[in-house]
C-alpha cells in the first residue's frame, strides 16, 4: 500500500462515521510530514450549518494544531471531489496537494471539465490527484443513498 492509499483509508474510516451519524458519507485528513494533523467528516446535519463539510471540519482543526491559518506542506485527502467553498478554503489556506477518491458530477470543481484552480482569480494552485481508491468511495456514497431511498 502506498503512502497515498494509506492516507485516504484514514479518510474513509471519517467517511464511515459520517455514514453512522446519518450524515452524507464524506470524509478528509489533512497530513503533514507524513503524519495525519486533523481529520474531518459531514457535520452538516448535526450542527445544522451548511458550511460544516469534512474539508471545512479538516481544515478549522489543522488550523488550530499549527496555530497559523497558512497549511503549507499539507496535503488534503478527501474521499468525494471537493465543492467550490472547500476547494476555496483549501486554495486560501494555501494547501500544496489534494487528493480525491470519487468524483463528484454535480457539486465537484477540481476535475478536467471545470478545473477551479485553472481561474484568473486563483493566487495559489495545489496539484490534484484524484481516484486513490475510488470505487470504496463511491460504494460508501451510493449505499448511504440507497438506504436514503428506502426510508
Amino acid at each position: 500500500m502506498n503512502q497515498d492509499e494509506k492516507f485516504m483509508k484514514a479518510a474513509l474510516i471519517e467517511a464511515k462515521k459520517a455514514f453512522e451519524k446519518d450524515e452524507v458519507p464524506v470524509g478528509c485528513v489533512i497530513v503533514k510530514d507524513d503524519k495525519i494533523i486533523a481529520r474531518g467528516h459531514n457535520l452538516r446535519e448535526r450542527t445544522s450549518s451548511a458550511i460544516k463539510h469534512a474539508e471545512i471540519v479538516a481544515i478549522e482543526k489543522a488550523n488550530r494544531k499549527l496555530k497559523s491559518w497558512r497549511l503549507i506542506d499539507c496535503t488534503l485527502y478527501v474521499t468525494l471531489e471537493p465543492c467550490p467553498m472547500c476547494a476555496g478554503a483549501i486554495f486560501l489556506s494555501r494547501i500544496m496537494r489534494v487528493v480525491y477518491a470519487a468524483p463528484d458530477s454535480k457539486g465537484g470543481v477540481l476535475n478536467d471539465e471545470f478545473n477551479m484552480y485553472e481561474q484568473k482569480f486563483v493566487n495559489h494552485r495545489p496539484m490534484i490527484d484524484r481516484d486513490i481508491l475510488k470505487e470504496e468511495a463511491e460504494t460508501l456514497i451510493k449505499n448511504y443513498f440507497k438506504n436514503k431511498r428506502k426510508v
